[in-house]
């Protein structure tokens, strides 16, 4: 009687608001996509059970249809994610697509002529408009 006392001994039914935890999932998910299939067991007027081994029945098969087999280390898994490999250089500053500090300069001063190109022709055509009009 004593060495039962000292031993951790499961419980066979597991109330509701602890079967999520024991599945390791939350509330809302286990309401809507475990608890369908199982056989709830009432305890009570107001309680709610289920049994163990039905949970630990739903896992395997959940772990069978949706499971995965891990790896070995070193080898390469189906969904490793690839990541862009960059150089390792130390750079002070501000990167912007390797340029040089003259090459930036001068993309800097080609747009801005594009700038004052585009507003040059606008002022043209609206100029154009009002003596046309007048």
């Amino acid at each position: 009687m004593n060495s039962l006392r000292k031993q951790n001994i499961l419980p066979r039914l597991i109330r509701l608001r602890d079967t999520p935890a024991y599945l390791g999932m939350c509330r809302n998910r286990f309401n809507s996509e475990v608890r369908p299939l199982l056989i709830e067991i009432p305890i009570g007027d107001k309680g709610i059970a289920f049994d163990r081994l039905d949970l630990d029945a739903w896992v395997d098969q959940y772990k069978a249809s949706n499971g995965r087999p891990v790896k070995a280390k070193g080898c390469c898994s189906w969904d490793a994610r690839k990541t862009q490999d960059y150089s390792r250089e130390e750079v002070s500053g501000t990167l912007i697509n390797r340029l040089e500090a003259g090459e930036f300069g001068k993309a800097l001063e080609r747009q801005a002529l594009k700038k004052r190109k585009n507003t040059l022709q606008k002022e043209a055509r609206t100029s154009a408009r009002q003596k046309s009009t007048a």
